[in-house]
């Protein structure tokens, strides 16, 4: 008989391990199905989002809650000659919010955030309602502490949505001294100064960074990329901190002593032509350059024109001396007055016939000695040396507005003109260029260009400059030079010359004065004001530096030697302190400056 077995145990029977177990190949098999399915899934999706509609589905999620955020450059220092900074970045943040969490209380919170970071309400608060929108800037360049104490508070209120990001500050830690050449930036852009005029080197690169967020806070593991910021590169100057310090402080000094509009002060090193200072007055302080006007957040120095009066003696009568056609002991018989065309020119100040070597002219600086000297010249070959010391040319030092000055056209160039230029009217410099022309004096008779920055630069108009690009040029002979200086020495001797205020203790100085009329704004015409300068080197047998002062209209009815002089002894005096300058320890110039008729004349 045939039993008929269960398909199923029986309840309580022990079934034995693996009896309810297929077969492996067909568990196996199953499986993979199962996979590829999904697989299947997860692929068509893919290429739905990639390859069907992506530009949808990105816009998709754009909306959700992706956010581009700035990632700032930090922007190059400029700094010093020793490395101390003149401009530099400092620690930063920018307050953002998210629209979607501020939306509800904006009014309340663009009341919190604009007394908090003074910033405008209504700004503030269209920023916290935009509609869809993840992120918006609230305020930029913000302290850090600040920043993060303004958020705390508004968390502490109630507020939600706000953040801060990294955004750093420029700061101007030395606050008025260079802020003329320095400049300064804006919330944006680069407004003045070499922040300006040198802002693709400073600027660097800013980056970017897009995340996904959702409720307002970023996804860990969302979609985000980077892009990351290159910093700014440095620009060092020549500019001496300290030196500059004292010089703007000496010029401001001197301004107001003698009650004038304005000033400017320029020290350079003799022999590389590097700017050591370069000051202005008035001026501003580059961390509130708003609290100043307009007109003084400009460099004068660089960018104002003016006739440099008796100071071009100096080049008028070096030039005469290299060409041949005096020297120091060349004796000049001077009138009381001299006819120039149709106008009559007289010196400074009034005096019958005078006995004076070409040395006594400049010692006295006599108008009429000059000019009756430079009728020696040939035609043109006065012009000819002033191009050659530089004038009616910029310096292209890297400052933008520089001037020119105006030397006239040859084609304009009359004895009339001629006999005006030769004692410093009727041409016009800025105060670098004048600086430099002096200093060819100091340098044995090469003109050395003025350098402001150190190494190489590119301005952002495409102009190379620095150091490493100075040029030197061969103006007059070292002998016509060496004259010259001996001659500008008479200028300070308390009993040949007009400035002994200029002296400085222990040191041989070469100086030279400069009075000259100015010519007013709305005339035309000169106007009865004066520009008062002294420009002069030390040691005089050994330069190290040259130093120029500069003062526009002083009420106080002083010139050149009793305004200007006694300001160059202190700065010059400063500058060789500061660097160690020994006196020579050599006997002063003697040079004759005056004669008798019958006399017999020296060598």
């Amino acid at each position: 008989m045939r039993r008929t077995v269960s398909r199923y145990p029986r309840r309580g029977r022990v079934v034995p391990r693996g009896a309810l177990r297929g077969s492996p190949h067909l568990r196996l098999r199953l499986g993979f199905i199962a996979i590829a399915m999904v697989l299947s899934v997860f692929g068509a999706r893919l290429v739905q989002l990639q390859g069907v509609d992506p530009h949808a589905y990105a816009a998709m999620a754009a909306a959700e809650g992706t956010v581009t955020l700035d990632l700032p450059a930090h922007r190059g220092d400029i700094l010093d000659r020793n490395g101390k900074p003149l401009a530099d970045d400092i620690d930063g943040s920018m307050v953002v919010a998210d629209p979607s969490v501020t939306r509800d209380k904006a009014p309340e919170l663009a009341r919190f955030l604009a007394h908090r970071l003074d910033i405008d309400y209504f700004v503030t608060l269209k920023a916290l309602r935009q509609k869809d929108r993840k992120f918006a800037y609230i305020a930029r360049r913000v302290p850090a502490s600040k920043a993060a104490d303004v958020v705390a508070e508004a968390k502490a209120a109630g507020f939600k949505g706000l953040d801060t990001r990294h955004d750093p500050i420029r700061d101007y830690p030395a606050g008025d001294v260079a802020a003329n050449l320095v400049g300064f930036v804006g919330t944006d852009e680069a407004l003045a100064g070499f922040e300006s005029n040198f802002d693709e080197l400073l600027a660097g690169t800013d980056g970017s960074e897009r995340y996904a967020v959702g409720r307002g806070n970023r996804i860990p593991l969302g979609d985000a990329t980077t892009k990351l910021p290159v910093d700014g590169q440095d620009l060092q100057t020549t500019i001496d901190l300290d030196l500059q310090w004292y010089t703007q402080r000496v010029l401001r000094q001197t301004v107001e002593d003698a009650s004038a509009d304005s000033g400017f002060a320029v020290v350079m090193d003799s022999k590389t032509g590097e700017v050591l200072a370069l000051a202005d007055d008035p001026t501003f302080d580059a961390r509130n350059p708003q609290a100043a006007p307009r007109k003084d957040r400009v460099t004068r120095a660089m960018t104002d024109v003016y006739e440099p009066g008796s100071v071009e003696k100096v080049l008028t009568l070096s030039a005469l001396i290299d060409a041949g056609k005096a020297t120091a002991h060349t004796r000049v018989t001077v009138p009381p007055e001299l006819p120039s065309g149709d106008r009559v020119i007289h010196d400074w100040f009034d005096h019958g016939t005078l006995y004076l070597t070409l040395a006594g002219v400049l010692a006295q600086s006599s108008n009429i000695g000059t000019v009756l000297a430079t009728r020696n010249f040939d035609s043109g070959q006065l012009r000819d040396y002033l191009v050659k010391f530089g004038l009616g040319q910029k310096t292209n030092v890297g400052v933008a507005g520089e001037t020119q000055g105006i030397l006239p056209d040859p084609s304009i160039w009359t004895s009339m003109t001629q006999d005006r230029i030769a004692f410093g009217q009727s041409l016009s410099v800025n105060a670098l260029q004048m600086a430099a022309a002096v200093n060819t004096i100091a340098n044995g008779g090469v003109r050395v260009s003025p350098s402001l920055i150190r190494g190489t630069a590119v301005t952002d108009d495409g102009l190379v400059v620095g150091t490493d690009t100075a040029t030197t040029t061969r103006v007059v002979s070292s002998a016509a030079a060496k004259q010259m200086s001996r001659m500008m020495e008479r200028v300070v001797d308390p009993d040949a010359g007009v400035a002994p205020a200029a002296q400085i203790a222990g040191y041989r100085v070469a100086g030279k004065t400069g009075t000259a009329q100015r010519v007013g704004p709305f005339c035309g015409c000169y106007n009865g004001t004066f520009t008062v300068s002294f420009a002069g080197f030390a040691p005089a047998d050994k330069p190290r530096f040259t130093v120029y002062v500069v003062v526009q209209n002083p009420r106080n009815g002083g010139g050149g030697g009793s305004v200007a002089g006694p300001a160059f002894a202190k700065i010059m005096s400063y500058a060789l302190r500061r660097y160690g300058v020994p006196p020579t320890g050599s006997a002063p110039s003697q040079l004759p400056t005056t004669w008798r008729p019958g006399q017999v004349a020296s060598r």
